[in-house]
């Protein structure tokens, strides 16, 4: 392992291209002051968005300007607070950027329910009266259909002014995760010390000896451990922002209220979890593999992620793995193929690891600018499918922006996680296909199975946890960092049976930092189940498959998941799709059984 490098020393073509957004931060500030000298321009819609249809197409015509331009100043202050977290003046920015978004999310907050006065019928009369505003049905008709889990202007415009507040809890973990903890050091392989990071952590679990393992797991875990309190307080506040926000919008749960906003129902969830938990015997399975591969009697948590296949994991170079991505989505068409060219020649992504930056990887951007990346990336291949994934949300956005109107830029996650996870089906499938060398194939199946484990199991075991911590503080329970610890540990438990557990995994908890995200992390276990679908009938040259597909990648939110995914031939009611990916678990489960008995 290297040292980590300064921001500095990072060559500017490795560096995402945020001169694109603003050229300098004075033409940022001058943004950020139109927002502002703008704000005061909804007061006169008052009580009169829904007069007429010119009047409304009037404030949502202003309401897409001035978010727009909101939305670009909020991404450059992130971005560039991202790629270091430690650098006050940005962090300076995007407080004022955020200070500014929830002003407008305020000032904006009256439209909504005047919509949704008019109702269905109302509605129908008004596009009938203008018809450009045709290109709004579905946005006001989704307006109307949450009608009952909106209150009075008064209320959504004091809940709107409340954002920051209860933005806090994620903002204040990600400022001491990032920026004010620091870990111990230990000695590489070639005795030099490194500096442990929520980057290299998950990477010192997979390579080194079995001693350099347990020693980093539990130098990382009594470190996270001193903050156990404060973590615990940020997360248990956080939940009760979800708690308390879904009761002031009437909702049953917490839990209702995160997957209403996408109209996925509730049995989505409930389905993933029981169908998962009645296959754990495949992730035992996979467990006693592991076991057997390290030739131990009894594996430990620091085991988990070391790679069923013996010799050093291959090196792969970034510019090696861009080459891999692409010719591994040649099946999803020339148009898919050029523009995702095109964008890795328009730094699109910032590569590399440096001091100060945000750990993990994400796709981000605009509408008006490029689907930027953010990578930390490692030279292996866990971070080449790491970039196929977020290339794959690039690529949605890409399309989407390209195809829709600003109104249906966006796209629910629940349907943003299956582009990302086609790409790396994709991936895994060509590899598979053209990889030669054995050693190299055999480190292709086992990171296969391992995403398996990582995404489907993983996730799920993830919302399994969240879900029950929503409904302690539901229940009017005190969510204290004992209780979590518990929760935890049993579900760990239970997923993790074959393993052998320890008094710091208890823990892990701490160091998720999607548990702030509200029901976020299920649907990447869904997304992995329909893109593994989708995945195979593209490749099996299904009838107007790819077709279909490209179509979806452009549909953004112009309509809703389920339904769009159904259009794709897949649907998420069923248990179908999840039983299909545990299928193409154990089939790869099974190739690397036989790999390993070899040996």
């Amino acid at each position: 392992m290297e040292k980590i490098p300064e921001r500095s020393e990072i060559e500017q073509k490795y560096k995402w291209d945020l001169e694109s957004i603003y050229s300098e931060d004075e033409e940022w500030r001058h943004s950020l002051e139109n927002v502002r000298n703008r704000l005061g321009e909804f007061e006169p819609y008052k009580g009169k968005v829904c007069n007429n249809g010119e009047t409304l197409l009037e404030i949502l015509g202003l309401v897409e300007v001035v978010a727009r331009e909101m939305r670009l100043v909020g991404s450059y202050a992130k971005m560039h607070s991202d790629v270091d977290k430690r650098d006050q003046k940005f962090q300076s920015m995007l407080i004022e950027a955020r200070s500014v978004a929830t002003e407008l999310g305020g000032l904006t907050s009256f439209i909504e329910p005047e919509i949704q006065e008019l109702g269905n019928k109302g509605l129908e009369l008004l596009l009938k009266s203008n018809g450009e505003l045709e290109i709004y049905r579905h946005y006001l008709s989704e307006i109307i259909r949450v009608k009952d889990h909106v209150r009075s202007a008064e209320v959504e415009t004091l809940l709107a002014d409340m954002g920051e507040i209860f933005s806090a809890p994620n903002e204040i973990y990600g400022l001491l995760m990032h920026a004010d903890m620091s870990f111990p050091k230990v000695r590489g392989n070639d005795q030099e010390l490194i500096e442990i990071t929520h980057v290299n952590f998950t990477k010192f679990m997979r390579e080194g000896d079995r001693e350099t393992r347990k020693k980093v797991y539990q130098k990382f875990y009594r470190e996270i451990g001193k903050f156990r309190n404060t973590i615990g307080a940020m997360l248990k506040n956080n939940i009760i922002v979800d708690v308390k926000s879904s009761r002031a919008h009437n909702y049953e749960n917490s839990r209702s209220a995160a997957m209403n906003d996408s109209n996925i129902p509730t049995e989505v969830y409930d389905g993933l979890v029981e169908t998962v938990r009645e296959n754990l015997d495949v992730l035992h399975r996979h467990i006693e593999l592991k076991k057997k591969s390290q030739a131990i009697e009894k594996l430990k948590m620091w085991d988990l992620y070391v790679p069923m296949v013996s010799g050093d994991s291959p090196v792969i170079k970034y510019d090696q793995a861009i080459d891999h991505v692409i010719e591994s989505v040649s099946p999803l068409g020339e148009e898919y193929g050029e523009v995702l060219k095109e964008g890795l020649n328009s730094r699109w992504i910032d590569v590399y690891e440096n001091r100060g930056k945000y750990s993990g990887a994400y796709s981000g951007g605009t509408y008006d600018t490029k689907p930027f990346i953010l990578m930390n990336y490692q030279n292996d291949i866990q971070s080449m499918f790491t970039l196929a994934h977020e290339l794959g949300h690039s690529m949605h956005s890409k399309l989407t922006n390209t195809a829709q109107p600003y109104i249906y830029s966006g796209y629910d996650i629940f349907v943003a996680e299956v582009a990302s996870l086609v790409n790396e089906a994709l991936l895994t499938e060509y590899l598979l296909e053209n990889t030669e060398e054995e050693s190299f194939r055999a480190y292709i199946l086992d990171e296969a199975i391992e995403r398996f484990r990582s995404t489907l199991y993983r996730q799920t075991l993830f919302a399994d946890f969240e879900h029950q911590i929503h409904q302690v503080v539901e229940s009017g329970g005190a969510l204290v960092p004992d209780r979590l610890d518990e929760i935890y540990k049993n579900i760990k438990n239970e997923f993790y049976k074959p393993i052998e557990m320890d008094k710091y995994i208890q823990r892990e908890w701490m160091r998720i930092p999607h548990f702030y995200y509200n029901y976020y992390v299920y649907q990447y276990a869904t997304g992995i189940s329909a893109a593994v679908s989708l995945a195979r009938d593209i490749l099996d040259g299904k009838k107007n498959q790819r077709e279909k597909y490209i179509s979806f990648l452009k549909s953004g939110s112009s309509k809703y998941p389920i339904d769009l995914l159904k259009e794709t031939g897949v649907d998420m009611t069923s248990k179908k799709p999840i039983e299909n990916s545990i299928s193409v678990y154990k089939k790869y489960l099974t190739e690397m059984e036989s790999i390993i008995e070899s040996e």
